[in-house]
């Protein structure tokens, strides 16, 4: 059993983001796509005895207690392990994007420290534990790209053909809950059916966040009019400031003063999680 490991933590976009209804207990019903790119944090872990966890950033400083660091905690106090981890962090993806960074790390770790620690638990077990942390921790451990219903717990696996994005993160970021909250958020979309995406992927739905992401959050419009400025359709991703677009086969991104202040990407969109296989299957 290896005590060292060194492992990926890629981010998501949401091709869509539909809100189709709220439920009596305030959870939004949504569907949407989640799927993974290659923009990246990337986790070290350490095994130590003793059962100490802590953490050490490597570039961006994080909260005390950040998703890393609880699905640590959480995994030992599940299964009752008395080996304890360093865990380093090399940080990449923007906070407040909508890009699941706190959710990717969270899944990483439970996989890395489930090997770490021979605990031995399956990728649903796993799970288990993950949605503790967050709805979309679930979809990190399966691994594919998939079409979500429900609260974020209903996951469905769904193919889909290669492709380079233009992603650009403002300097300001935007809480989940802020939006959520808002009374101007349309929460009535007619349900669209996996169908549909199968023939326009990349050209399928829209994002119910948006329009109030744009009235809190000034530069979502701007970066999506400099998405435009090249040709390129641009849509928010999830309930961060993050915003993508299509870059089409043999397009060239030009790089924009406009946005300097910004971080901005060309990303690969990823079959299957680097992780895939970490842990078994109950399928």
């Amino acid at each position: 059993m290896k005590s060292l490991y060194d492992v990926p933590a890629p981010a998501k976009l949401n091709l869509f983001l539909h809100i189709t209804g709220r439920r009596a207990d305030g959870y939004h019903l949504l569907q949407s796509v989640f799927m993974l790119i290659d923009w990246q944090d990337t986790l070290h872990f350490e095994r130590r005895s003793g059962g100490q966890i802590d953490r050490e950033d490597l570039t961006v400083a994080l909260p005390t207690d950040d998703l890393i660091t609880k699905a640590a905690h959480l995994l030992q106090a599940e299964t009752g392990c008395t080996w304890g981890a360093h865990i380093s962090v090399q940080k990449e993806i923007p906070a407040q994007a909508g890009m699941g960074g706190g959710s990717s790390d969270a899944a990483t770790c439970l996989l890395a420290l489930n090997r770490l620690w021979g605990l031995g638990l399956s990728i649903q077990q796993l799970a288990t534990v993950g949605v503790k942390l967050g709805a979309d921790v679930p979809f990190f451990l399966h691994g594919q790209n998939a079409w979500v219903e429900g609260i974020g717990d209903k996951i469905s696996p769904v193919p889909l053909p290669h492709a380079q994005f233009v992603v650009i993160k403002p300097e300001i970021g935007l809480e989940t809950a802020h939006i959520f909250a808002d009374l101007r958020l349309k929460r009535d979309t007619k349900p669209a059916i996996v169908d549909g995406l199968a023939r326009t992927p990349y050209d399928f739905g829209h994002n119910d966040l948006q329009a109030v992401a744009e009235q809190i959050c000034p530069p979502v419009s701007q970066a999506i009019q400099r998405l435009a400025a090249q040709g390129l359709k641009g849509k928010m991703t999830g309930s961060g400031s993050a915003v993508f677009a299509l870059l089409p086969q043999g397009q060239i991104w030009q790089q924009d003063p406009d946005l300097a202040n910004c971080q901005v990407r060309v990303c690969s969109n990823l079959a299957v999680h680097p992780l895939s296989g970490w842990a078994t299957s109950d399928n």
